[in-house]
């Protein structure tokens, strides 16, 4: 299965500000409210998650490594959950 982390907004624009921010690669999204990206290696979404947390952006988190369980990433959480990704996928 891969990971899937899903990305949340109630302002308009929200996401695909951050995603240009994280990623020059992306020039438009879908949804102006939603995103979603599957990871083959769920190690990458490290990265996002700690972008995330180092901005300011009203964006929730939500990232899945088991089928069907959602997780909420917040400023409190985020270390712990990067922390188990490395210890869970060491490769």
């Amino acid at each position: 299965m891969n990971a899937i982390v899903k990305l949340y907004s109630t302002k308009s624009g929200e996401i695909f500000k951050f995603l240009q921010h994280f990623s020059k690669d992306i020039s438009s999204i879908d949804d102006d409210l939603l995103w979603q990206k599957n990871y083959k290696n769920p190690i990458e979404i490290a990265d996002i998650i700690s972008a995330l947390l180092e901005n300011d952006y009203d964006i929730n988190m939500w990232i899945s490594l088991d089928k069907d369980v959602f997780i909420n990433v917040t400023e409190h959480n985020a270390d712990d959950i990067i922390r188990y990704l490395f210890e869970r996928y060491p490769y």
